[in-house]
C-alpha cells in the first residue's frame, strides 16, 4: 500500500532535487529567512551587540549628577523614592544613605557628551554615539532582566533577538552561523544561561552558535580521531539519501542542515577564529588582551572578523558588573577590560567603512541605584539594582551620532524626561535592519508572537 501523500512526494522528488541542486549552487542559498521583502530601507546589515551583564552604574560611566556627590552620606529622600519598591538586599536597610561618585566626569567631543574618567577610550568616539540615559526595565533582578532584554519577556522560553533575527533575515554567509556568540572567559558572576541565545519556539537552527576560546571553537564540530573529511561527507550525503526516500519530517530537515553548515564549518571557523593573523598595530588598538583568546578584548576583534563574513548577529557577554560592594575597584578593573576594546571596534569598523551599517549596542540588564547597599565606608560603598533609570548606548548604521537622549532627576533615581523601555530598545534594534517590529511574527500556541509581545515604539530621535 502507498498513500497519496508518499506518491505526490515520490512525483515532486525529481523536480525537488532539481531546485534544490539549484539552491546549493547559488551563493543567496545562505538566505532562508521568511521575509522575501524587507519592510522598509534597512540602515544596517548586521548587529554587534556588547552585553555587560550584572548591571554596571550609570552613575559612574555616564550619568552624571553633581548633586550626590554634595548630599553623599544624606538619607535618600522619601519624596524622590515615593512608593517604589526596592530590591530584597536593601530594602530593610535602616539607613539608606546617598552616594556620589569617585570618579571625575568630563565633557566630550563636538557634542559635549558627559563621560567618566573611567571611559578614556570610549570618551573620544562620543561623537559617534548616540547615548540613551533613560532606559528603564521592570526586571529587578539578573536572570529575568537579562532574560527580558535578549527576548522580550522575563520568563524563559522565547526565542532571543538574534534568534529573531536569524528567522527574518536569515543568513548571508552559507559557511558560518548567521548568529554567533561569544562569551568572555574566566568571569565571575551571575551565570549565563545558553537559553539567552536560544531559539525558543522558532525552528532550531535559528539558535546562536556559542565560539569558545582554546581548540575547538565550537563543540564536536571537528571530525572524531580516525574519521577524514571525505568518510564524514559520505556519512552526510548517506543520512540525507535515506532521509529522502523516507516521509518528510522537519526536524529531520533541520538536522541534516545543521550537519550540512558544520561540515562547512570545519574550513571556515579555524579561518576566522585566527585573530593572529591580524597585524601588530590592529591587535595593539584593542588592547594588551587581544593576543589572548576568550578575553573581551579579543571577542572584539574577533565580533570584527565574524562582521566582515556578514555573519548577521554578534553577541557578546561579558560578565562581572555586579557591584553590590567593592564598587570603586570593581568597577575600575571593568572598564580596564572593556574600554579599549569597545573603542577599537568602532574604530576598527569606521575606518573600514563598515561602522555605517553595522549597529553597535553596548548595555546591560539594568542601572544601578543612587543610595549605598550595606555600609557606607571612607572610601568604599556599593549599589543595588535599579530598573527604573539606566544607560545604553547604540552607534553606527541608522543611528545618529553625538546625541543623548533622555533625562534622570538630580538623584538619578527617576527618568524625568523621554523614557525609553526594553522593547522600545528592542523595536528599534530591529528597525534599523529593515524589519517592522509589530510585522515579525511566529504563530505558537494559538496566538502570534513577536520579540515586543504587544509593546515598543522606534526610538526615532536617534534614527540618522
Amino acid at each position: 500500500m502507498i498513500t497519496r501523500r508518499q506518491v505526490l512526494q515520490s512525483s515532486a522528488w525529481g523536480f525537488g532535487g532539481l531546485a534544490l541542486g539549484q539552491l546549493m549552487a547559488s551563493p543567496s542559498a545562505a538566505s532562508d529567512g521568511v521575509l522575501t521583502k524587507l519592510h522598509h530601507t534597512p540602515k544596517a546589515k548586521r548587529v554587534i551587540f556588547l552585553f555587560q551583564a550584572g548591571g554596571p552604574s550609570q552613575l559612574d560611566l555616564f550619568d552624571y549628577k553633581p548633586l550626590l556627590n554634595e548630599k553623599h552620606g544624606e538619607q535618600l529622600p522619601a519624596s524622590v523614592r515615593g512608593e517604589q519598591r526596592l530590591t530584597g538586599m536593601s530594602g530593610n536597610q535602616s539607613s539608606i544613605p546617598l552616594v556620589g561618585s569617585p570618579f571625575k566626569f568630563e565633557q566630550h567631543g563636538q557634542s559635549g557628551t558627559w563621560m567618566s574618567e573611567l571611559l578614556p577610550h570610549t570618551a573620544k568616539m562620543v561623537d559617534d554615539i548616540s547615548v540613551i540615559r533613560s532606559a528603564h526595565t521592570e526586571a529587578i533582578n539578573h536572570g529575568p532582566g537579562v532574560t527580558y532584554f535578549q527576548t522580550g519577556s522575563q520568563i524563559p522560553g522565547r526565542p532571543c533577538i538574534g534568534s529573531w533575527m536569524s528567522y527574518g533575515l536569515g543568513s548571508e554567509n552559507e559557511n558560518l552561523p548567521g548568529f554567533v556568540v561569544l562569551v568572555t572567559k574566566e568571569k565571575g558572576g551571575q551565570p549565563l544561561a545558553a537559553r539567552l541565545w536560544g531559539n525558543g519556539f522558532l525552528p532550531s537552527h535559528h539558535q546562536g552558535v556559542q565560539f569558545r576560546s582554546g581548540g575547538d571553537p565550537v563543540l564536536y564540530l571537528n571530525s572524531p580521531e580516525g574519521i577524514d573529511r571525505t568518510s564524514r561527507e559520505n556519512a552526510l550525503a548517506s543520512l540525507d539519501q535515506l532521509h529522502r526516500m523516507q516521509s518528510a519530517d522537519a526536524l529531520i530537515d533541520t538536522r541534516i542542515r545543521q550537519y550540512e553548515l558544520a561540515f562547512r564549518m570545519q574550513s571556515s571557523i579555524p579561518e576566522v577564529t585566527n585573530i593572529g593573523a591580524e597585524p601588530d598595530h590592529i591587535l595593539d588598538m584593542y588592547g594588551p588582551d587581544a593576543r589572548n583568546p576568550g578575553t573581551f578584548a579579543a571577542n572584539c576583534l574577533l565580533a570584527r572578523r565574524l562582521a566582515e563574513q556578514n555573519v548577521r548577529f554578534i553577541q557578546l557577554y561579558h560578565q562581572g558588573w555586579d557591584h553590590h560592594g567593592g564598587l570603586p575597584g570593581g568597577i575600575k578593573k571593568q572598564c580596564q577590560e572593556t574600554d579599549q576594546p569597545t573603542a577599537a571596534l568602532l574604530q576598527d569598523l569606521k575606518q573600514r567603512g563598515m561602522l555605517d551599517d553595522t549597529l553597535v549596542i553596548w548595555g546591560g540588564e539594568f542601572g544601578r541605584t543612587d543610595y549605598c547597599q550595606g555600609k557606607l565606608g571612607p572610601n568604599n560603598f556599593g549599589r543595588d539594582h535599579h530598573g527604573r533609570c539606566f544607560t545604553v548606548w547604540m552607534a553606527g548604521g541608522g543611528i545618529k551620532g553625538g546625541v543623548t537622549l533622555g533625562e534622570t532627576d538630580e538623584y538619578g533615581f527617576n527618568i524625568v524626561d523621554q523614557p525609553i523601555h526594553i522593547h522600545d530598545l528592542q523595536a528599534t534594534i530591529l528597525h534599523v535592519m529593515g524589519i517592522d517590529h509589530e510585522r515579525l511574527t511566529f504563530r505558537h500556541q494559538g496566538r502570534a508572537f513577536r520579540l515586543t509581545d504587544v509593546h515598543g515604539h522606534v526610538v526615532k530621535p536617534i534614527l540618522a
